[in-house]
């Protein structure tokens, strides 16, 4: 959907605002002609405007975001090139709505570089693999994942020190699994592809004969260790008992209680916020959240690229006096893509964030809502919540070797393309991609010259400090 535009006639409510063709057989056609107007090649092109201006848009970002935390947030982006391109999804949104598109959409993560990637628990209780990064999500061109996705891959795998063949090995890898993953589904009945997930412990079995002995028990061991990162780690490590009573851990400018901020966020406006946002759940989740009661608040610095938003610590007692619960609420602004890719149909940021997680992942956190909280003088602030970790683990990228940081692309390529699957028309999107690897091929290219850009990108931010033009803090 254009910015402005409806929702197409045949988009479920609540659903992405993309659509699909009358049937398989016209969306073939439709991606097979795609070809001829987008050449699969067309994906290597990067050619940047003498006018682009990345640090001017992140500095126009930064307006936006709590003024003490912005030097965090560069200090953070300066350490390597990788954590400047975390940090940097505004400016590649804008260099990737200059390049050719065929034209399907999809709902994008809008921000898909490997980190954003990871293992949490389902409902169920077994251990997933899938997107964990939601905050730029909103419709748009399926490629435009899938490129940030593999240029992230050439910027760690340069990072870590690996050889140009082995970054180009990695690249080509991610995408073909992308590719290749895009075709299979387009060949699985429609619930088949809705039911599709990546479970860690099934597919450790799975590969267990193709592991070394070592690399299989290395693997059932960091399993095991995720499912001790639940709410009852986060409250050991983050919170202490005071006189009776827990309180979490001040630690400036990193965790910081409500109290300690002064009048900028009152109890009484954060307990309308939980109570609101209890009404976003369904209604056993409803029933279950009402077992808990809030107590304490902090702020917290979050990532990389989020870093200046407002984010807070809840701390949700138990009626039982037992395991606490620890939430997450987290402030929504307008996706990076709006600008390029055109504005949500969702006036509420939170809610935007909620359906688009909903839709792509295989399945969210049982808290994930959102709401809004409006002030007097100071406007309105869109928020969505989830559980502050429930067995959440990310890969420790610059430990990753080529053959583990190809694998791990592999998985996030797989991963990319089931949600598009999901959510677009996965008969022309496979129908374009076809059987060859030219796409890969040109995104792998894309990529090497995107890091090239990245590098580039970062001295500017430097610079930029240096001239104090913006500032940076460093080791936070």
């Amino acid at each position: 959907m254009s910015a402005g535009g409806s929702v197409p006639a045949n988009a479920v409510a609540g659903g992405p605002e993309t659509s699909v063709a009358a049937g398989p057989a016209e969306s073939v056609a439709a991606g097979k002609a795609a070809r001829a107007r987008v050449p699969l090649e067309s994906h290597r092109e990067f050619d940047p405007a003498p006018s682009r201006d990345p640090v001017g848009l992140l500095l126009e970002q930064a307006k936006s975001r709590i003024p003490e935390l912005v030097p965090v947030r560069h200090g953070r982006m300066l350490v390597s090139p990788f954590t400047f391109y975390r940090g940097a999804a505004l400016p590649m949104a804008a260099d990737l709505a200059t390049a050719p598109s065929p034209g399907f959409r999809v709902q994008l993560c809008g921000d898909a570089h490997l980190s954003n990637f990871g293992a949490f628990g389902s409902p169920e209780r077994r251990l997933v693999f899938d997107v964990n990064d939601f905050d730029e999500t909103l419709p748009g061109p399926f490629e435009w994942d899938v490129k940030r996705l593999v240029a992230s891959l050439v910027v760690a795998g340069r990072d870590n020190g690996f050889a140009a063949a082995d970054v180009r090995r990695v690249a080509l890898a991610a995408g073909a699994r992308y590719r290749n993953a895009m075709r299979e589904f387009a060949g699985s009945a429609t619930l088949a592809v809705w039911y599709s997930r990546l479970d860690i412990e099934d597919a450790i079995a799975q590969f267990k004969s193709q592991l070394r002995k070592s690399e299989f028990k290395k693997s059932k061991a960091i399993a095991a260790k995720v499912r001790t990162r639940d709410s009852t780690q986060a409250v050991a490590k983050l919170t202490r008992m005071v006189d009776g009573r827990r309180e979490i851990i001040s630690d400036p400018p990193l965790i910081v209680p409500v109290e300690e901020l002064g009048a900028e966020l009152d109890y009484a406006t954060l307990h309308a916020l939980v109570a609101a946002y209890a009404r976003t759940l369904p209604p056993d989740r409803q029933h279950l959240l009402s077992r808990f009661r809030l107590t304490r608040v902090a702020r917290k610095v979050v990532g990389v690229g989020s870093v200046g938003t407002q984010a807070w610590i809840l701390l949700m007692e138990a009626e039982d006096g037992l395991d606490p619960l620890l939430l997450q609420a987290k402030q929504a602004q307008r996706s990076v893509l709006a600008a390029y890719a055109g504005k949500s149909r969702y006036d509420n940021q939170g809610e935007r964030v909620v359906w688009g997680q909903r839709m792509m992942q295989a399945a969210s956190d049982i808290f994930l809502g959102w709401q809004r909280i409006t002030e007097p003088g100071s406007g309105r602030t869109d928020y969505y919540l989830r559980q502050l970790r429930d067995w959440k683990y990310s890969a420790p990228i610059e430990q990753m070797d080529p053959a583990t940081m190809g694998g791990y692309g592999e998985l996030c390529g797989w991963t990319l393309a089931r949600a598009h699957a999901r959510t677009g028309d996965r008969f022309a999107i496979a129908a374009y991609l076809g059987g060859s690897a030219r796409f890969e091929k040109a995104v792998a290219d894309f990529g090497a010259s995107y890091a090239d850009q990245t590098v580039r990108d970062r001295a500017a931010l430097a610079d930029a400090v240096a001239s104090g033009r913006t500032q940076a803090t460093s080791g936070v």
